[in-house]
């Protein structure tokens, strides 16, 4: 089994020597300790420093230097949030920070994970909700938590 103990931020150079691709959730990539298989079939285990928060397209590798990991956001499961004014999509993303929702927030939509009553209350807002598949890559917390950066 490949253990992965060290996680680089993406660079061109790098992912052209990357040999395997590990696609995780969003929940998966909060995870220091985790065993899972590489999309190639490959077993590995997370051995990562605590508090590390992978990104998509981060690069992780053993102590021995190589083979090195392309880490990919699995499609999953999510709400996704629009509206017709940004004043709306400002709304609705007020509400959920007042919930401390993890959220991906882009310019014309949010995503959070699936919740039918923070998605009864965004309905209420007027806003509209989605219910999708897609790569989920929730902000990071304001005060730096991930202690891998």
């Amino acid at each position: 089994m490949l253990v992965l103990t060290q996680r680089l931020p993406f660079s061109s150079e790098s992912v052209n020597t990357v040999s395997l691709k590990l696609a995780l959730t969003a929940e998966e990539r909060v995870r220091s300790r985790y065993r899972c298989y590489a999309e190639q079939g490959e077993e590995v285990a997370l051995h990562l420093p605590r508090g590390t928060v992978l990104r998509d397209r981060d690069i992780l590798k053993p102590d021995s230097g190589s083979p090195l990991v392309l880490v990919v956001a699995k499609p999953e499961p999510v709400l996704e949030v629009s509206a017709k004014t940004p004043l709306g999509l400002l709304r609705a993303a007020y509400h959920l920070g007042n919930r401390h929702v993890p959220l991906e927030i882009a310019p014309s939509y949010l995503r959070l994970a699936p919740d039918p009553v923070l998605k009864s209350m965004l309905e209420n807002l007027g806003v509209e909700v989605r219910e999708e598949i897609s790569p989920f890559q929730p902000e990071p917390g304001a005060y730096g938590h991930s202690h891998a950066d």
